[in-house]
């Protein structure tokens, strides 16, 4: 039973702080790019547009429905709904931390019981194996939304992303090969524990900095792949808006329109979930915790704390004298409770004889792994927006040679020499 409640629960959270950053991650785009090209971004609906996603949400949600006379319903209504539950589904088997281990706690009034599980919905022996599976079967719905909507735009863009997604699943795959023939599992528990430890006391064991430089190549052309996958610039052709007028979702409005657009970005979060499981060593620290790398989150929001009340103290808008100093507050509060996390786990036996300080212990080991984890993948994910600020689209021939003649003889061949090494001296 109690396995039951805790499955609910981490299910009801994951789906919480997923969507929510589905939608932020939309606004946090718009922003970046903004930057990027010297423009303000989303600064209308609440402070500095916070409530930019919300809005977008309640507009979609109250907008015109409407069905074209000329398309096939069934496989019209289906698309959407296809590409959004293939999207989400991967995220099941994506293991966030190590394990949440807190002892019971009792205070008199205050009773809570021991509680230890893992931050996972659920752990597969083959994950990997599942999420290429499960990702492969997105293009299905880019495709039927083309074919379904009877508009030769739709069409082409639904053709181009059928034959592209399909090009960059082969050199994506053998990407993905180089790391497993390393460390011999398919499960991601398996993988991150196979990149723990640190040579030479400092330099992290994480994937890219084993079986040099075969790894490298092997995590670009991932990342060029996974581009590819989740239709980004510079590989968004199926949905080219200067020739396919939007391309397979052209047809579609209201809520089926943000259902491709949520099935994007959630794609692009499964993609950066993957690659810092493979390659970036999962949780794992980018130094030693008896370094003291649990301060570095304490120190990044100190830092944001004290750079939100220099802004307050000069504001480019006048609202930023209410807003900065609330943001600036609630960045010091986290900057104290990482920094008091980070100590208890650097020095554990300041907890000692203290039942409060040991719980605080216990839930610290379990978020600091979060916290390096979410880092990485925002990391990816800002690399995601910065290319979309940068480079130009391809043209549609330069994409499929870039594929065909040019990244997947370069995956054939490291794959070759790394399963001729691991042969050899594995």
């Amino acid at each position: 039973m109690n396995f039951l409640i805790l499955t609910v629960i981490k299910a009801a959270v994951v789906a919480f702080v997923l969507l929510t950053a589905l939608a932020y991650l939309q606004w946090l785009e718009r922003k970046v790019l903004a930057h990027i090209q010297l423009r303000v971004g989303p600064n209308r609906v609440g402070p500095h547009g916070l409530l930019q996603p919300l809005a977008d949400v309640v507009k979609l949600i109250t907008k015109e429905d409407m069905m074209p006379s000329h398309v096939n319903s069934f496989f019209w209504f289906l698309a959407p709904f296809i590409a959004v539950m293939f999207a989400l589904i991967p995220i099941a088997v994506i293991p966030f931390g190590t394990e949440l281990n807190l002892p019971t706690l009792d205070l008199g009034p205050i009773h809570l019981p021991a509680i230890r599980t893992a931050m996972q919905l659920t752990d597969l022996n083959m994950g990997v194996l599942f999420i290429l599976g499960i990702s492969g079967m997105g293009v299905y719905a880019v495709a039927l939304a083309g074919w379904s909507s009877n508009n030769k735009y739709s069409l082409l863009g639904g053709l181009r992303s059928s034959a592209q997604m399909i090009s960059y699943e082969l050199p994506m795959a053998m990407a993905i090969a180089t790391p497993l023939l390393f460390l011999n599992t398919l499960s991601f528990r398996g993988i991150v524990d196979g990149q723990a430890g640190y040579f030479f006391g400092f330099v992290p064991k994480w994937i890219i900095f084993q079986g040099f430089p075969f790894n490298i190549i092997s995590f670009l052309l991932f990342m060029v792949a996974a581009f590819a996958e989740t239709n980004r610039v510079p590989f968004d052709l199926p949905e080219a808006e200067n020739e396919l007028v939007a391309g397979f979702h052209t047809e579609y409005g209201s809520m089926k329109f943000a259902a491709f657009f949520m099935a994007e970005y959630c794609n692009m979060v499964t993609v950066s979930c993957v690659a810092t499981l493979l390659y970036l060593g999962g949780w794992h620290p980018i130094f030693p915790n008896a370094l003291g790398s649990g301060f570095i989150p304490a120190i990044i929001f100190l830092g944001f704390g004290v750079i939100s009340f220099m802004h307050a103290a000069r504001p480019a808008r006048p609202f930023d004298r209410i807003t900065l100093p609330v943001v600036g507050v609630v960045a010091f509060v986290h900057a104290a409770a990482f920094g008091i996390g980070a100590l208890l786990v650097m020095k554990p036996d300041l907890a000692q004889g203290s039942p409060v300080l040991q719980w605080v212990a216990s839930l610290a080991n379990a978020i600091m792994p979060i916290v390096w984890f979410t880092g990485k993948v925002i990391s990816i994910l800002f690399v995601y927006i910065w290319v979309r600020g940068t480079l130009p689209r391809f043209r549609y021939d330069q994409l499929m040679s870039f594929a065909w003649t040019f990244m997947f003889p370069i995956a054939v061949v490291n794959l070759f020499i790394v399963g001729l090494y691991v042969a050899l001296f594995g």
